[in-house]
């Protein structure tokens, strides 16, 4: 559904999934697209599944990543490293776990609400900066 309004374009779309992990991947993809993260299928699969699963951290965890995903433990080492510097991993309590501000609950439906907006660009060096004069 597309609707003009004023001055925004507001666009309403529905994907039905079958699977928390396959809503999670979603997910992730969108926000890698939104925020050019320039993730890889692979990250956004672990991410998704450690969203999922709550944790990275325990060896049954990751060899049931790695079966499902014909992926490395030495791999996932390297993609958990990379994650963390960019803050989509963090560490907490000794478990490696996906930043709570990225993480919901992948059990419910999910609707996002994206705005896409026109940065001003400023054409004197002065815009946007607040004045004030010395009264002194």
């Amino acid at each position: 559904m597309l609707k003009l309004n004023h001055d925004m374009i507001v666009q309403r779309l529905k994907k039905n999934v079958y699977t928390d992990i396959e809503l999670a991947i979603k997910y992730y993809s969108i926000l890698s697209a939104v925020n050019n993260l320039h993730l890889t299928e692979r990250e956004i699969q672990l991410i998704s599944f450690t969203a999922i699963k709550g944790n990275i951290t325990y060896a049954n965890v990751r060899e049931e990543f790695c079966k499902t995903y014909n992926s490395t433990s030495p791999s996932i080492n390297n993609i958990i490293s990379k994650l963390k510097k960019v803050g989509i991993f963090i560490k907490e309590n000794g478990k490696v776990k996906v930043n709570p501000i990225i993480s919901i609950d992948f059990t419910k439906d999910l609707t996002l609400d994206i705005k896409l907006v026109h940065e001003e660009t400023i054409n004197n060096v002065s815009e946007g900066v607040d004045h004030q004069e010395d009264v002194h």
